[in-house]
């Protein structure tokens, strides 16, 4: 998850050096989603750790 998010972020910073403004902000949109989905995704993975006693 965290691999597409910074892919998406690679892509938005390219299109808005070449001047594709509406793409870099879909693209860094799509990331920021991607990353908010991955944070979540450790944080229930930690905590069902730390219940299972692992």
């Amino acid at each position: 998850m965290l691999h597409y998010a910074v892919i998406f972020f690679v892509i938005a910073l390219i299109a808005a050096v070449l001047g594709f403004s509406g793409i870099a902000a879909g693209a860094a949109g799509i990331a920021k989603v991607l990353f908010v989905v991955f944070l979540v995704m450790a944080i229930a993975s930690f905590v069902i750790n730390l219940v299972k006693g692992g």
